[in-house]
């Protein structure tokens, strides 16, 4: 019995490593093309190893755009939505998870709905009001229409639900108001969620590409994704550009994940037991 489980177990870790390894071949590949010249990459003779590693590439970026401060760019408007999100995700699920009141079902289904609705949907409209506010080509656009999130919502409603009112109670006899109460009392038990929605709302804005393509103008007001447009646009097939730009701006998001891995992962499997 013990050596069927260890055979089984066996097969089982060689299919997730090469489940692994296929998934991460995109990236060794990026990683790699980064290192060619230009015409090696567009060359009938190209292999999937460098013959002559250079950081050509690299140089070019820094040197031809303001690669650093796109990067500031990207780290303030993630770091500024990510934080506000985390904040207006947990009031909302306190609000809907530990209040009664008059229309309570209707709006939190209203809010659910709008996670059916594409964003190509609410694209035109949405820059619409933005323009009206004066906020073209300002990095405010970028930030004001991802403040608050209707998954995170969801998802702190559902975590608040189970932590008893006795804790409510004991914390207002104390003389707590009601954001004392949310932020002594139930961030910290909802931390590891918030943690999971902070790493996947800050991968997504730093992953935004559309919207700031779309409402930013100026170059240097630009964020690191819009890089790839940069580069393809002044240098038509530079493939060691764009690719070291793309090495360049997913390296933040590693980092990030590296430090919080234990909170997202506790905070996946929390997801998944509620």
């Amino acid at each position: 019995m013990n050596r069927k489980f260890s055979i089984f177990n066996t097969i089982i870790f060689l299919l997730l490593f090469g489940t692994a390894c296929f998934t991460l071949l995109p990236f060794l590949w990026m990683l790699l093309t980064s290192l060619k010249s230009n015409l090696e990459i567009i060359s009938s003779n190209s292999t999937f190893l460098p013959k002559d590693p250079s950081l050509d590439g690299y140089r070019t970026v820094f040197k031809e755009a303001p690669f650093f401060r796109w990067l500031m760019n990207s780290t303030i408007t993630s770091v500024v939505v990510t934080i506000v999100t985390m904040f207006t995700s947990a009031l909302g699920g306190y609000i809907f998870a530990k209040f009664d009141f008059m229309g309570k079902r209707v709006l939190f289904i209203s809010i659910l709905a709008t996670m059916m609705i594409p964003f190509q949907v609410v694209m035109i409209p949405t820059y619409l009001i933005i323009s009206k506010l004066g906020l073209i080509n300002h990095l405010s656009a970028i930030v004001l229409p991802s403040l608050v999130s209707a998954y995170g919502v969801f998802l702190a409603k559902q975590f608040i639900e189970d932590i008893p009112k006795d804790l409510m109670e004991a914390a207002r006899i104390d003389g707590a108001g009601e954001l004392r109460v949310l932020y002594s009392v139930m961030m910290p038990l909802v931390m590891p969620m918030l943690s999971a929605l902070g790493i996947f709302t800050f991968m997504g804005s730093w992953n935004n590409y559309l919207w700031p393509l779309i409402v930013l103008n100026d170059s240097d007001n630009m964020t690191v994704p819009l890089a790839l447009v940069f580069f393809n646009g002044a240098h038509t097939v530079n493939y060691n550009v764009v690719m070291s730009a793309a090495v360049l701006i997913m390296l933040p998001v590693i980092i990030i994940y590296l430090i919080f891995q234990k909170q997202f992962l506790k905070g996946l499997t929390m997801t998944g037991l509620k």
